[in-house]
Protein backbone atom coordinates (compact mmCIF):
# COMPACT_ATOMS: atom_id res chain seq x y z
CA UNK A 1 0.00 0.00 0.00
CA UNK A 2 3.21 2.37 0.65
CA UNK A 3 4.78 2.06 -2.73
CA UNK A 4 1.26 2.64 -4.76
CA UNK A 5 0.36 6.07 -2.32
CA UNK A 6 4.29 6.88 -3.07
CA UNK A 7 3.55 6.51 -6.51
CA UNK A 8 0.60 7.88 -7.07
CA UNK A 9 1.29 11.10 -4.50
CA UNK A 10 4.60 11.34 -6.79
CA UNK A 11 2.88 10.76 -10.23
CA UNK A 12 0.13 13.67 -9.35
CA UNK A 13 2.67 15.64 -7.68
CA UNK A 14 4.80 15.67 -11.12
CA UNK A 15 1.75 16.13 -12.61
CA UNK A 16 0.68 19.24 -10.61
CA UNK A 17 4.50 20.83 -10.78
CA UNK A 18 4.07 20.55 -14.79
CA UNK A 19 1.24 22.02 -14.63
CA UNK A 20 2.10 25.26 -12.15
CA UNK A 21 5.16 25.79 -14.49
CA UNK A 22 2.65 26.43 -17.43
CA UNK A 23 0.14 27.86 -15.69
CA UNK A 24 2.43 30.69 -13.71
CA UNK A 25 4.83 30.63 -17.37
CA UNK A 26 2.27 31.19 -19.89
CA UNK A 27 -0.65 33.52 -17.76
CA UNK A 28 0.25 36.54 -16.36
CA UNK A 29 -2.55 37.47 -14.95
CA UNK A 30 -2.44 36.41 -10.84
CA UNK A 31 -5.77 37.62 -10.69
CA UNK A 32 -9.22 35.32 -11.14
CA UNK A 33 -7.91 33.53 -14.54
CA UNK A 34 -4.57 32.23 -12.26
CA UNK A 35 -6.93 31.07 -9.68
CA UNK A 36 -8.92 28.96 -11.77
CA UNK A 37 -6.41 27.44 -14.14
CA UNK A 38 -4.40 26.90 -10.54
CA UNK A 39 -7.48 25.16 -9.28
CA UNK A 40 -8.37 23.19 -12.56
CA UNK A 41 -4.44 21.92 -12.44
CA UNK A 42 -4.44 20.32 -9.13
CA UNK A 43 -8.01 18.69 -9.73
CA UNK A 44 -6.22 16.97 -12.86
CA UNK A 45 -3.21 16.22 -10.81
CA UNK A 46 -5.59 14.91 -8.17
CA UNK A 47 -7.74 12.64 -10.22
CA UNK A 48 -4.69 10.33 -9.69
CA UNK A 49 -5.95 10.01 -5.78
CA UNK A 50 -9.17 7.83 -7.50
CA UNK A 51 -7.10 6.00 -9.96
CA UNK A 52 -5.06 4.86 -7.24
CA UNK A 53 -7.74 4.12 -4.86
CA UNK A 54 -9.45 2.37 -7.51
CA UNK A 55 -6.21 0.49 -8.23
CA UNK A 56 -5.94 -0.73 -4.59
CA UNK A 57 -9.34 -1.84 -4.23
CA UNK A 58 -9.42 -3.84 -7.07
CA UNK A 59 -5.89 -5.55 -7.79
CA UNK A 60 -4.76 -5.45 -3.70
CA UNK A 61 -8.31 -6.17 -1.72
CA UNK A 62 -10.19 -8.12 -4.20
CA UNK A 63 -12.41 -5.73 -5.72
CA UNK A 64 -13.57 -4.53 -1.63
CA UNK A 65 -13.10 -1.20 0.39
CA UNK A 66 -13.98 0.41 3.26
CA UNK A 67 -14.32 4.27 3.05
CA UNK A 68 -11.94 4.45 5.82
CA UNK A 69 -9.26 2.58 4.10
CA UNK A 70 -10.38 4.42 0.64
CA UNK A 71 -10.46 7.48 2.44
CA UNK A 72 -6.56 6.55 3.98
CA UNK A 73 -4.88 6.10 0.81
CA UNK A 74 -6.56 8.90 -1.01
CA UNK A 75 -5.08 11.28 1.33
CA UNK A 76 -2.02 9.51 1.70
CA UNK A 77 -1.72 10.16 -2.46
CA UNK A 78 -3.49 13.83 -2.03
CA UNK A 79 -0.78 14.26 0.99
CA UNK A 80 2.33 13.72 -1.07
CA UNK A 81 1.35 15.49 -4.22
CA UNK A 82 0.53 18.26 -1.50
CA UNK A 83 4.16 18.48 -0.39
CA UNK A 84 5.24 18.37 -4.28
CA UNK A 85 3.23 21.23 -4.47
CA UNK A 86 4.59 23.52 -1.81
CA UNK A 87 8.43 22.43 -2.78
CA UNK A 88 7.32 23.21 -6.40
CA UNK A 89 6.36 26.86 -5.11
CA UNK A 90 9.13 27.47 -3.31
CA UNK A 91 11.19 26.50 -6.67
CA UNK A 92 9.18 28.74 -8.41
CA UNK A 93 9.45 31.44 -5.88
CA UNK A 94 13.42 31.16 -5.79
CA UNK A 95 13.90 30.80 -9.51
CA UNK A 96 11.48 34.46 -10.32
CA UNK A 97 13.51 36.27 -7.37
CA UNK A 98 10.81 36.12 -4.89
CA UNK A 99 8.72 38.99 -7.11
CA UNK A 100 5.44 37.12 -6.73
CA UNK A 101 4.10 39.30 -4.03
CA UNK A 102 5.37 42.74 -5.67
CA UNK A 103 3.53 41.56 -9.25
CA UNK A 104 0.52 40.13 -7.51
CA UNK A 105 0.39 43.61 -5.01
CA UNK A 106 0.82 45.98 -8.35
CA UNK A 107 -1.40 44.14 -10.13
CA UNK A 108 -4.51 44.25 -7.13
CA UNK A 109 -3.93 47.86 -6.49
CA UNK A 110 -4.07 48.83 -10.45
CA UNK A 111 -7.13 46.82 -10.93
CA UNK A 112 -8.75 48.85 -7.82
CA UNK A 113 -7.66 52.23 -9.68
CA UNK A 114 -9.61 51.30 -12.76
CA UNK A 115 -12.18 50.86 -10.34
CA UNK A 116 -11.97 53.93 -9.23
CA UNK A 117 -11.12 52.84 -5.67
CA UNK A 118 -10.91 55.83 -3.13
CA UNK A 119 -7.32 56.97 -2.42
CA UNK A 120 -8.08 55.85 1.21
CA UNK A 121 -9.10 52.67 -0.10
CA UNK A 122 -6.05 52.37 -2.02
CA UNK A 123 -3.94 53.68 0.65
CA UNK A 124 -5.40 51.13 3.20
CA UNK A 125 -4.58 47.88 0.32
CA UNK A 126 -1.10 49.17 -0.10
CA UNK A 127 -0.70 48.99 3.87
CA UNK A 128 -2.31 45.67 3.68
CA UNK A 129 -0.43 44.23 1.26
CA UNK A 130 2.85 45.44 2.76
CA UNK A 131 1.83 43.82 6.06
CA UNK A 132 1.20 40.64 3.92
CA UNK A 133 4.36 40.69 1.90
CA UNK A 134 6.47 40.78 5.50
CA UNK A 135 4.70 37.98 6.58
CA UNK A 136 4.82 35.87 3.08
CA UNK A 137 8.93 36.71 3.46
CA UNK A 138 8.82 34.04 6.53
CA UNK A 139 9.26 30.85 4.35
CA UNK A 140 7.17 28.77 7.34
CA UNK A 141 4.36 31.16 6.62
CA UNK A 142 4.75 30.90 3.34
CA UNK A 143 4.79 27.01 3.08
CA UNK A 144 1.77 27.43 5.41
CA UNK A 145 -0.40 28.83 3.04
CA UNK A 146 0.45 27.49 -0.20
CA UNK A 147 -0.79 24.29 1.43
CA UNK A 148 -3.90 25.82 2.32
CA UNK A 149 -4.04 26.51 -1.57
CA UNK A 150 -3.95 22.79 -2.44
CA UNK A 151 -5.94 21.77 0.65
CA UNK A 152 -8.95 22.17 0.16
CA UNK A 153 -8.80 19.61 -2.92
CA UNK A 154 -6.80 17.73 -1.52
CA UNK A 155 -9.33 16.55 0.92
CA UNK A 156 -12.46 16.93 -1.22
CA UNK A 157 -10.64 14.58 -4.10
CA UNK A 158 -10.10 11.51 -1.57
CA UNK A 159 -13.33 12.02 0.41
CA UNK A 160 -15.26 11.84 -3.02
CA UNK A 161 -13.23 8.89 -4.08
CA UNK A 162 -14.07 6.94 -1.23
CA UNK A 163 -16.95 7.87 -1.24
CA UNK A 164 -17.66 6.20 -4.67
CA UNK A 165 -15.21 3.43 -4.58
CA UNK A 166 -16.41 1.95 -1.12
CA UNK A 167 -19.29 0.19 -3.36
CA UNK A 168 -17.92 -2.87 -5.41
CA UNK A 169 -20.14 -2.28 -7.79
CA UNK A 170 -18.80 1.33 -8.78
CA UNK A 171 -16.60 0.71 -11.93
CA UNK A 172 -15.80 -2.91 -10.74
CA UNK A 173 -12.39 -4.14 -11.77
CA UNK A 174 -12.84 -5.97 -15.32
CA UNK A 175 -11.22 -9.38 -15.49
Amino acid sequence: MTRLITTYGAIAGIIELVLLTLTMGLVADHGMLGMVLGYLSMLIALSLVFAGVKKYRDEHLGGVIGFGKALGVGLGIAAIAALFYVIGWEAWMWSTDYRFVAEFSAKALADMQAQGASPAALAQAKVDMNAFAEMYANPVMRMAITLTEIAPVALLVPLISALLLRRPGFMPARA
